[in-house]
């Protein structure tokens, strides 16, 4: 029984939001690695275009929400998710029209482009502050658990319980079938294959006939949709705060790397290292060693290799060897 006990205790306190976590992430580390696979360049400003994407859907959603409009006991943001997305790829396909098109045909290095996309990145996060402003805005209606931990304790009699949030659920199924959607996307349907095309063999598919500027601009419409969902997800799950997009960068970008930039297949899988490694190391493991332990062996401390204040740094840790060691990452994508 004890051991049950420490597996609940596990369960719903690391598994379950490290999972949510990691699909966030995985949906931000797709966007990035679509922008280096196809572009050629490791798009800074990413993480504030989930900033604005989250933003854009906010303020549809507390539109809605005055309208009187809701979906019950789901969020009223995912019925403004399409207006978010929308808004957010003609922000994108703006930026890309009035900056990163001019770089593209003077065939600048990939290094200026990383440096534009860092100038990018400050105006998005100016102009997503300016209009909702820097505080914490919280957007999640509807019911908030699908069960409590108190529910799951009287359905099993066990001393722990297991609860699941709404939001976690939503961020498994709306990553799981955003994924889904995207590989369909690439694999089965022409603009997919010249997509991937392109990110293959530029050259080549000049030659076929390609038309560069309708990939670019498929690419940062799919960019914009993977980056809101990001951000609403996110955002559901913790709260909505500009900067902390920011800060989701350095996992994202590890997320990327790790997996292999370049690769889809390995965002999702780099994602999901990130996420566990993050919450594993920076969790006190305390109450799941006091089950799983004899009493005589039950630790005093809290087991903690590392505050969560410093979860970041797991993430550069892992980036640092990766770039050191495996620089294409799990799924041998492009070199960094």
């Amino acid at each position: 029984m004890d051991l049950i006990n420490a597996f609940m205790v596990l369960m719903n306190f690391v598994i379950v939001p490290a999972t949510a976590y990691a699909a966030q992430l995985s949906l931000g580390a797709l966007g990035v690695t679509m922008i280096y696979g196809i572009l050629r360049f490791s798009n800074f400003a990413h993480g504030d275009s989930m900033a604005f994407g989250a933003m854009a859907t906010i303020l549809f959603t507390w539109g809605l929400q005055a309208l009187g409009v809701s979906l019950g006991p789901l969020p009223t943001a995912l019925l403004a998710l399409p207006l978010g997305i929308a808004v957010t790829a003609a922000f994108l396909l703006g930026t890309d029209r009035a900056v990163y098109r001019f770089y593209r045909a003077q065939k600048a290095n990939p290094v200026i482009l990383v440096i534009v996309s860092m100038g990018v990145m400050f105006i998005y996060n100016g102009i997503t502050r300016l209009i909702i402003g820097p505080d914490d805005r919280n957007f999640d209606d509807g019911a908030r658990f699908l069960f409590t931990v108190r529910d799951f304790k009287e359905w099993t009699g066990l001393e722990e319980g297991f609860g699941l949030r709404s939001s976690q659920a939503i961020t498994l199924v709306v990553a799981i079938a955003a994924v889904m959607l995207l590989f369909w996307f690439l694999n089965r349907t022409r603009t997919g294959k010249s997509m991937r095309a392109f990110s293959d063999n530029e050259d080549l598919a000049l030659l076929s006939g390609i038309n560069p500027e309708y990939v670019v601009r498929v690419t940062w419409i799919i960019v914009a949709a993977l980056a809101t969902l990001a951000g609403v997800l996110y955002g559901l799950d913790k709260s909505f705060k500009p900067f902390t997009y920011f800060q989701l960068l350095l996992p994202i970008f590890a997320a990327a790397i790790v997996g292999g930039l370049g690769s889809p297949l390995g965002a999702i899988a780099g994602g999901f290292v990130i996420a566990f490694s993050e919450v594993t190391i920076t969790y006190a493991w305390k109450r799941v060693l006091t089950y799983a332990l004899p009493d005589e062996m039950a630790p005093d401390g809290l087991v903690q290799l590392l505050s969560t204040d410093y979860k970041f740094a797991v993430s550069f840790m892992i980036l640092v060897v990766v770039l050191l060691f495996r620089p294409t990452g799990l799924f041998r994508g492009k070199s960094v």
